[in-house]
Order: structure tokens, then C-alpha cells, then sequence
């Protein structure tokens, strides 16, 4: 019995940390300057382009989704396993279909878009925190991909 309350409060603190270690939701202006030349390095953002929001399940250098004016991204790097690092986007006029889930039941899970391009593939944006403001990150996002079919 005194093992199974142990292994309780371990997954309870184990997570905390989790929670703890997210970053939330960001507006793009308040992510430092580092954050912004790693994106660019990546191939996630161009010179000029606007970050306007941005999401970390853990630390920003390892991984973050986010969108921008011209774009959806995520990715995931794993410097000890390469082969697991994950870099995924698109621009809005190559996206066919945005499906969001909002994990509601789910207290160990993101809530997500998951973006469906063109040729098929799909890939996630996720976003953490309070409800209204996973809502706020995901119709901003959605309404951008919308203004951009609008300008075609």
C-alpha cells in the first residue's frame, strides 16, 4: 500500500513539472531574441516575417508551434537523437483543412490544430493553458488562413 502512495505522489509531482515547465501561450513580441534566430535558423521564419503567436509544451529550444502572418509551424529537436527531431510547416495558401481538438477529457494532453496541407500530409500546432485562451490561439490562427484564401 505504502508503494502505490509513493507512486502517486511521484506522478503528481512528475506532473507538476510538466505543468510548470510550460511556457503558455506567447504573443510573438515577447520571445527573446534567441528564440527568434533559432526559428530562423531552422528554416521556420524569414527576415520580415511576424511571429503573432507561439506555444511551448516544454522548453522553447527544444520544442514550440506557433503561427505567424504567412505561416503554421511546430517542431520538435532532440539533439541527443537527431533522428527523432521534428520541423513541420506551412504557408497558408498550401493548407486544405484545419481541424482543432481541445483535449477536454484529457489532463496529460495538448489541445491542437491539425493542419492539413495540400498534398495530404498533416502535421500539429498544438496550444496549452486556459481554455479561452487555447480558443483565442486557435481563431486567431484559423482566421488568418482564412484572410489569406480571401486575398488569392
Amino acid at each position: 500500500m505504502r508503494f502505490a502512495s509513493l507512486k502517486s505522489k511521484c506522478f503528481g509531482f512528475y506532473c507538476l513539472f510538466l505543468i510548470s515547465a510550460c511556457s503558455g501561450i506567447q504573443n510573438g513580441n515577447q520571445l527573446s531574441e534567441s528564440d527568434t534566430k533559432r526559428l530562423k535558423k531552422i528554416g521556420l521564419i524569414e527576415r520580415n516575417e511576424k511571429i503573432i503567436k507561439f506555444y511551448s509544451v516544454y522548453k522553447k529550444d527544444i520544442a514550440g508551434s506557433f503561427f505567424t502572418n504567412r505561416r503554421m509551424a511546430s517542431y520538435w529537436l532532440d539533439k541527443d537523437k537527431p533522428k527523432k527531431t521534428s520541423i513541420h510547416f506551412t504557408y497558408y495558401k498550401d493548407i486544405m483543412a484545419i481541424d482543432t481538438n481541445y483535449m477536454r477529457n484529457s489532463f496529460t494532453y495538448s489541445p491542437y490544430m491539425e493542419v492539413t496541407k495540400i498534398d495530404s500530409t498533416k502535421f500539429k500546432v498544438f496550444a496549452g493553458g486556459k481554455h479561452r485562451d487555447v480558443k483565442l490561439f486557435f481563431e486567431e490562427a484559423i482566421a488568418k488562413w482564412q484572410d489569406s484564401r480571401t486575398l488569392k
